[in-house]
């Protein structure tokens, strides 16, 4: 009686630390070191550190192996579609805002309230392109390609959201101060700090997952640059306009 041996295929098990994983930890790394610099280092540093620290993050999910399709950088139409919608929601949503006396004080921003030129200018041109563009090719774009290929995509909507919340901690550390708004509810001492910035981190944790809905949606990071450009150039442009109204 003869024996019949069957070959099977050797049983494989995906390694939990392997090489995807390993470039999260980088990219994470890396999103660290310049949110820092942004905020501590000297003004010419600081200024440059967002814009090439996502060239540089750009570069490096090339090197990877990254295509321009999971780094978002494709589907422009939809993509730019998607954003336009929501971009014009959010101005709507942001006049009204602005307009009600109840939320008019949120807006009065120091930053952007009192110089019509500055304003303008930061939001059509600092605002694109020192924080929004250069944020989303890092969250939406690299981080968003890694998250997704090592976890999926529930793991980017949190994982990368609340990274984005946190992104904000040093942003948000005089926010009470230099809104009057603000500063009259929470007041400027550190109890109204932490508080501040525990919202901004809630805030911006719900707008990153937001932003990586659009994203997978619409298949491109034009559809959360759309949002996130309406949100904050409205903003500054909201605030200049009350301001204006308020003290004049």
């Amino acid at each position: 009686m003869s024996t019949v041996v069957v070959a099977t295929e050797p049983v494989t098990s995906r390694r939990w630390f392997d090489r995807t994983l390993v470039d999260i930890v980088v990219v994470v790394a890396a999103l660290v070191v310049f949110n820092l610099t942004t905020h501590f280092a000297p003004t010419p540093i600081a200024v440059a550190a967002v814009p090439v620290g996502a060239l540089i993050l750009l570069a490096f999910a090339r090197a990877r192996g990254v295509q321009w399709s999971d780094l978002g950088l494709s589907n422009i139409g939809r993509g730019a579609r998607h954003g336009a919608a929501a971009a014009g929601l959010t101005l709507v949503v942001v006049a009204i805002a602005a307009s009600i006396p109840l939320t008019q004080s949120a807006f009065l921003n120091e930053r952007y309230g009192v110089n019509v030129g500055a304003t303008l200018f930061a939001a059509l041109v600092i605002i694109p392109l020192q924080t929004v563009i250069p944020e989303e090719l890092a969250f939406r774009g690299v981080l968003h390609a890694k998250l997704s290929r090592r976890f999926g995509i529930r793991a980017v909507a949190v994982i990368g959201s609340l990274l984005f919340g946190l992104w904000h901690v040093a942003s948000s550390l005089g926010l009470t101060v230099g809104n009057d708004g603000f500063s009259a509810v929470l007041g400027t001492g550190l109890f109204g700090q932490i508080i501040g910035v525990c919202g901004a981190v809630a805030g911006t944790t719900v707008a990153g997952f937001v932003f990586t809905w659009l994203r997978h949606r619409g298949g491109s990071i034009l559809a959360p640059i759309g949002l996130h450009w309406a949100l904050n150039g409205a903003g500054a442009l909201a605030a200049l306009a009350v301001w204006h109204v308020t003290f004049h």
